[in-house]
């Protein structure tokens, strides 16, 4: 198991890539603060069900990326139970698609508070437990479209650009304190986040150019994240990982 006796924080752990990524660690051993904006029984008996399965604890945190206070009161009740965290994979956030003259400021505001400037606060509190023991792994969840800018998502696009450099920057400070910084660029994910704001003849034209011809599933996503997490990548950091399948000609 490559983190057995590990602990990490990963938020929007209760759908999509973020569930995937819950999973993969529990099967390699991690004790975890699953991190999500609802917590309900559904979320917690699904939690039991991996403890149950992979004999590993996940506690249940209440994160909502858009209250300051539901941040510092996540971090504090984490950081109460352990400080002795490995691992943070930021990974919640949300989307936007609109043509720019569409997109109004406050639209803008509130995807760059939940994609860049809540998880930048978030990781501030997380990361002290990490300085602390002079190790640890930080891991963000950005796009493709960061990159490529595609059509449509100015503010999405502009906000995980944001954490892109953020996180180079990072894996500078943090790197004397043997703390690595990466970020993974999924391309086209098979979640309800795609399938809900991404049209489907964009989605066909996508898996057209891409070289494996189609779209990635979850748990491959989480894969990377597992790698990113373990010390098989001990001597990567301040890297943007694109995971698409091959992706060529993405502007939309």
């Amino acid at each position: 198991m490559l983190l057995k006796n590990k602990v990490a924080v990963i938020t929007g752990s209760n759908r999509g890539i973020g569930k995937e990524i819950l999973k993969n660690f529990s099967k390699n051993g991690a004790n975890i603060f699953a991190c999500a904006r609802t917590v309900d029984d559904n979320f917690t008996n699904y939690l039991s069900d991996l403890e149950r399965e992979f004999k590993n604890k996940i506690t249940p945190i209440r994160l909502d990326l858009y209250s300051e206070d539901q941040i510092k009161e996540a971090a504090s009740k984490i950081l109460k139970e352990s400080d002795n965290i490995d691992i943070l994979i930021n990974n919640a956030g949300t989307i936007h698609t609109a043509l720019f003259q569409m997109t109004s400021v406050k639209k803008l505001e509130e995807i760059f508070k939940i994609n860049f400037f809540s998880q930048s606060m978030f990781t501030q509190y997380i990361v002290k437990s990490m300085v602390k023991k002079k190790n640890g792994s930080i891991t963000y969840i950005s796009s493709t479209a960061s990159i490529d800018g595609n059509v449509g998502r100015s503010a999405y696009a502009s906000s995980k650009a944001a954490i892109n450099s953020y996180a180079k920057v990072l894996s500078r400070e943090l790197g004397p304190y043997n703390i690595r910084v990466n970020v993974i660029a999924p391309g086209l994910t098979d979640t309800d986040m795609m399938s809900t704001n991404t049209p489907h003849d964009i989605i066909e034209k996508t898996v057209a150019n891409t070289a494996l011809k189609r779209i990635a599933k979850p748990e491959e996503i989480a894969n990377v994240a597992l790698f990113l997490s373990s010390e098989f990548s001990s001597y990567v950091t301040g890297q943007i990982i694109r995971a698409d399948g091959g992706m060529w000609d993405a502007f939309w």
